[in-house]
């Protein structure tokens, strides 16, 4: 597969932009090689800079469910931009967005809308303390809520990926009211309570990881979260700017049936443009500015083009529960095939899958925390994904990354995708075994 063209913009874009990309994970390191270059999409497809076509299994890490230049999504666009690309003042849209989501996330009963999800993460934490008057919060190792300092400790995504544990720039203070516990582990989040009893005012965690890999709440971990926070008057946060909208019309809260006091949203909610949010129970939401004293602001936040795009996705998720069920079936379908395959190589693997997030993880013991996941067999996902790539399938350049489907993959792309498993099963697992 030819991609000079990408290798070329590559080489111009490290002269402007650090590293040549403006998101670390984008840059390759991980599996090495060249990152690919695009330039357009449409459906399930990728098409890059030298016009090769991709099955897309990163869905733009989340955010293009019904998959890309989704026309509906796009005309929405087009009309409002015409309107205006910001106000910096309200706007009835806003309004709407805000009403849709409540009615679609249990347990949110105000919301605010901001830019990313990382600025979502960073005031639902700071509202937390705000709200408790405590400073300490309990994150999980490999759960990434973004790169504000609170979270660059033992986080995955792009940092388990670079391998970076300790960032340089993040304060001690910071870190030292950061309490980062193995994900799953519900005696140690007990013990650290314990150990710092009324200090605490949230516990923030992905209900179901997405960057370590896709890894799964433990039975009654979610379960023992929400109990001990309300034990202990501590904020519980989930983290659904990857699961929102995606896992169901309610996210990870209606999924799993487990309810989270504050929920910080992206991804879906934007449609493919910037966008965030953070909302929850009206006691604790009252306290933001204005209504209370814990600042947060943006001159982009509500921007209309994000909610117009936002608003069309969520709109068509709401009534049309069937591409869940849609979605479901697919990755079942891609789950099961991929086993097949793996099963007869008899190299030792896992594939975790919930919903429409799914991971191949090369282990050979289940992969349920950080230190599991980084034991897995690195180099073998890395050959993986170069054959995957050099053969039109395009999956995601880290094996701490989840892969995420949208609903116009359809069941000949997965089919495709099977075959090349089986052909990279032929040609490489027999040396791994």
């Amino acid at each position: 597969m030819n991609i000079i063209s990408s290798e070329k913009l590559f080489l111009r874009a490290q002269h402007s932009i650090p590293g040549g990309v403006n998101s670390p994970v984008r840059a390759f390191k991980s599996v090495g090689g060249t990152p690919v270059f695009m330039e357009k999409a449409r459906g399930s497809y990728l098409y890059d800079a030298d016009g090769n076509k991709y099955i897309d299994y990163i869905s733009s890490w989340g955010p293009m469910i019904l998959g890309h230049a989704h026309k509906p999504v796009i005309k929405a666009i087009q009309k409002y931009a015409a309107y205006s690309t910001s106000f910096g003042a309200p706007t009835e849209l806003e309004i709407k967005m805000a009403e849709l989501i409540i009615g679609m996330a249990p347990n949110v009963d105000l919301i605010r809308m901001v830019s990313s999800g990382t600025e979502a993460c960073m005031s639902a934490v700071r509202l937390a303390r705000g709200y408790t008057g405590r400073n300490k919060i309990i994150k999980f190792e490999g759960n990434y809520h973004g790169h504000a300092d609170t979270f660059l400790v033992k986080a995955g995504s792009g940092m388990a990926t670079l391998n970076i544990q300790v960032v340089p720039g993040v304060t001690a203070g910071v870190s030292n009211d950061t309490l980062s516990i193995p994900y799953n582990n519900m005696a140690a989040v007990i013990h650290a309570v314990a150990q710092h009893k009324n200090e605490i005012a949230a516990i923030i965690v992905e209900p179901v990881a997405g960057n370590m890999g896709c890894v799964l709440p433990a039975p009654d971990f979610l379960e023992g979260l929400r109990k001990i926070c309300t034990e202990e008057n501590i904020v519980l946060i989930f983290d659904e700017v990857m699961t929102g909208f995606r896992l169901a019309a309610g996210g990870a809260q209606e999924r799993l049936g487990v309810d989270a006091d504050l929920v910080t949203f992206g991804k879906v909610i934007g449609g493919g443009l910037p966008v965030g949010a953070f909302g929850g129970k009206r006691s604790i939401m009252e306290h933001i500015a204005p209504l209370g004293s814990v600042y947060q602001a943006g001159t982009l936040s509500g921007n209309p083009l994000a909610m117009i795009a936002g608003y069309t996705t969520l709109k068509e998720l709401k009534n049309k529960p069937e591409i869940y069920l849609s979605l479901d079936a697919k990755a079942t379908y891609l789950r099961e095939g991929i086993d097949k395959v793996l099963t007869k190589s008899g190299v030792p693997f896992v594939i975790n899958q919930l919903g429409s997030m799914i991971s191949v993880h090369f282990s050979k013991q289940p992969v349920t925390n950080f230190d599991q996941a980084s034991a897995c067999n690195i180099p073998l996902f890395n050959k993986l994904f170069h054959f995957m790539l050099s053969n039109g399938v395009y999956l995601p350049p880290s094996a701490y990354e989840s892969w995420f489907l949208n609903d116009a993959l359809s069941y000949a792309d997965i089919d495709k995708t099977i075959s090349l498993f089986k052909k990279f099963s032929k040609q490489y697992l027999q040396n791994d075994l």
